[in-house]
């Protein structure tokens, strides 16, 4: 099970309000229940990954007037798709993964998001110019919190 099965899992359970859930695909076994710790687990391994929280959080003040003229000026909004520690970079002290004024293509990684201790890399999901990155290294950030505006090709 990949990265974007899993968040499509994810959504798909928040959306119907499933608060667990369990699955085991050939040797790899996921458990998820909200507003605690999932579990993927190949044999004698556990990686904990976040799930996100059962309650909406607001975003900081600035970014949903940033989202709202995003959308008036066709902007794309990249949102963070789990809760967690957000990072411009691979590591301390490497350039950042993009910068304002960069030509983004799909699937280009953006950021990394740490959830409990699981570097997790966000990828465009559009082409285009990256137009502003809306949150600073190092941040905490929530589930749907907009991370980058892009504007597409």
């Amino acid at each position: 099970m990949n990265q974007k099965e899993l968040k499509e899992l994810i959504e798909f359970l928040i959306e119907k309000d499933i608060a667990e859930f369990e699955l085991e695909r050939g040797d790899v076994k996921v458990r998820i229940k909200r507003g605690a710790l999932v579990a993927v687990a190949p044999p004698a391994h556990t990686v904990p990954i976040a799930a996100p929280a059962t309650h909406a959080v607001a975003p900081a003040a600035a970014a949903p007037a940033a989202a709202a003229a995003s959308a008036e000026d066709g902007l794309h909004i990249v949102k963070s798709p789990i809760v967690g520690t957000f990072y411009e970079s691979p590591s301390p002290g490497s350039p950042a993964f993009v910068k304002p004024g960069d030509n983004i293509e799909n699937g280009q990684v953006l950021c990394i998001i740490e959830a409990m201790k699981l570097m997790n890399e966000i990828e465009a999901d559009v082409a285009g110019e990256l137009v502003k990155q809306l949150v600073t290294n190092g941040q905490p950030v929530e589930y749907g919190q907009a991370l980058f505006t892009i504007r597409p090709r």
